[in-house]
């Protein structure tokens, strides 16, 4: 009995620590990742739009270089050639309007309600 006792709570604990571990993993870095893909805001755009399946299956949760010509800055957002919305995670200054820029960010996908492609996790390189 008491040998039954050791053993269940071994396994209990050892699966307390295996959830816990699992749960509250360290997260995801994009700024320190490297590049899956380096596209331009039109490839990346035109390739949701024409297979939104096709293009997820590529990009979807990649680290991808963007580039592109700032259209729009709203507090932590960066609006690339009007077709891909780039979320920091903190306010950033202003890059400048109509500035052509590269941006690192992670690829959430296609949000088809407003045609626009978005990244979350950005930095401007």
């Amino acid at each position: 009995m008491k040998k039954r006792i050791i053993i269940t709570l071994v396994f209990l604990i050892g699966t307390g620590a295996l959830l816990y571990g699992f749960l509250y993993k360290e997260a995801r870095d994009v700024s320190n990742e490297a590049s899956a893909f380096t596209v331009t805001a039109k490839k990346l755009s035109d390739e949701y739009l024409a297979n939104t399946v096709h293009a997820d299956a590529k990009y979807l949760n990649k680290t991808i270089d963007l580039n592109g010509v700032v259209t729009d800055v709203k507090d932590s957002l960066v609006i690339i050639n009007h077709k891909v919305v780039c979320g920091f995670d903190t306010a950033i200054g202003n890059p400048g309007i109509n500035k052509n820029i590269t941006i690192k960010g992670r690829c959430i996908g296609f949000d088809e309600l407003f045609g626009e492609v978005k990244l979350d996790q950005c930095t401007i390189k």
